[in-house]
């Protein structure tokens, strides 16, 4: 079956040579393992649950090459349990079915089966339900690894019964280390080869990296063949590196730090710091519509009537770029990017409909006042519909001063302009007005 494989009480296989050396330094148990230190120090969760083999359905959630599957792999070695690897890349639901049926089988013999799917999140939400039923009654204990944030790709009764353990981004200095183990290792590391690797190049790889302990290792090896003399040098891992690809899922939660950064940054009246976040987005392939459809909710959210153009530039920068395309729409974008986050802002209108429907939710449907209810039927009028109704245009400067809210309402305020670019105007039109309201 393409994608899965199992284990009962250790892995005794060892990586080909040809592997990549990142497969190939994978770590078989704990004390091998470098990092998350957090979960794994003595005395954490996770190596408890381990050194006692007392597993429970666990979610690995982190970015990519934080040690996720290598965990796994620490794992199968050490547990006393059955252990099923799964990539949901590479098969489907209907294998999952599979595993379960078995696992059945081995639970009426008191043998436990631990599921390690990688890439959990390839599973879509209906898909997951298929898991429940196993996972509650103890047929299976779930291990899921994914770089997506779990609140918004596992569905909450898996996740209710599955412990989120949050595995960190490497920093530089434990990379480092990692890639210091592989090149003293003569076994299944580089130390056969004899080379040396300057300091300042070993340190260059470590920041470059990303917190990738995957791209750290394969990039060393790759600057390894490259070195002529035996010493790899900055100039030898810089042509080795190339150019990263930048860490940004268009699905995952890096999507969603680089989106926030970036409104936050227009809100914030931060031209500067828009541009770059619009700048990372774009490079990294992200659709310009999904930014432009954000900017157009900013422009109402945040800015709203201190200047009603905003909205209107961003809509229209969307049609423009609808019509151009790239790469001449970057320069479409620039322009309303720099607009929005130089916009003088205000939220009243977005805090205004809130409270509206919060109150409608609080205090349900009261009934219409009398005076503006429609009256088509001489019934409806004969009831007062209608009755006392002041037409606005009758009266001086096209305002009567009548209250239309519902009678238990009658001076609640919802909308309150901040008085920023045009709701300066705005407020002082509404103080005319409240000064000329005939029942204050």
């Amino acid at each position: 079956m393409p994608g899965l494989w199992d284990t009962q009480g250790g892995t005794d296989g060892r990586p080909p040579d040809s592997a990549p050396l990142a497969e190939r330094m994978r770590p078989c148990c704990v004390a091998e393992f470098t990092g998350q230190e957090h979960l794994l120090g003595e005395g954490r969760i996770l190596r408890h649950m381990i050194e006692n083999d007392s597993l429970s359905s666990l979610i690995f959630w982190g970015p990519p090459g934080c040690g996720k599957t290598t965990l796994a792999h620490v794992i199968a070695s050490e547990t006393k349990s059955r252990f099923i690897f799964f990539s949901a890349i590479l098969s489907g639901i209907k294998e999952i079915r599979e595993i379960f049926k078995e696992a059945e089988n081995y639970a009426a013999r008191n043998v436990k089966t631990i599921l390690f799917i990688d890439e959990i999140h390839r599973f879509n939400k209906s898909q997951q339900d298929a898991f429940l039923p196993y996972v509650e009654k103890g047929v299976v204990t779930i291990i899921g690894a994914t770089t997506e944030n779990p609140s918004f790709e596992v569905i909450a009764p898996l996740l209710s019964r599955c412990r989120v353990l949050t595995l960190q981004q490497l920093d530089a200095p434990t990379v480092k280390v990692i890639m210091e183990r592989a090149l003293a290792d003569s076994e299944r590391g580089l130390g056969k080869l004899e080379i040396t690797v300057d300091a300042e190049a070993l340190d260059f790889l470590a920041a470059q990296a990303g917190g990738d302990a995957r791209i750290a290792l394969n990039t060393l090896e790759v600057a390894a063949r490259l070195s002529m003399d035996g010493t790899v040098t900055l100039e030898t891992v810089q042509e080795a590196l190339q150019k990263k690809a930048l860490l940004y899922d268009k699905g995952g939660e890096e999507h969603y730090n680089v989106i926030s950064a970036f409104i936050k940054s227009l809100r914030g009246s931060d031209p500067d710091a828009a541009l770059y976040w619009l700048a990372r987005m774009l490079e990294a392939g992200e659709d310009p519509l999904f930014i432009l459809r954000r900017m157009i909710i900013l422009a109402s959210e945040d800015i709203g009537n201190a200047d009603p153009r905003a909205l209107q530039v961003a809509v229209s920068a969307l049609q423009a770029f609808q019509m151009v395309g790239m790469p001449e729409g970057r320069i479409i974008l620039g322009q309303a990017v720099t607009y929005l986050a130089t916009a003088p802002k205000s939220n009243a209108s977005y805090v205004g409909i809130d409270a509206a429907l919060a109150e409608v939710r609080k205090s349900g449907a009261l009934p219409v006042p009398l005076h503006i209810r429609n009256a088509p039927t001489r019934l409806m009028k004969e009831l007062g519909y209608g009755t006392g109704y002041q037409y606005a245009h009758d009266y001086e400067g096209g305002y009567s001063g009548q209250t239309c809210l519902p009678d238990q309402l009658e001076r609640r305020k919802f909308y309150e302009p901040r008085g920023h670019g045009y709701e300066k105007s705005i407020l002082e039109r509404m103080e005319w007005l409240k000064r000329g309201r005939k029942d204050t």
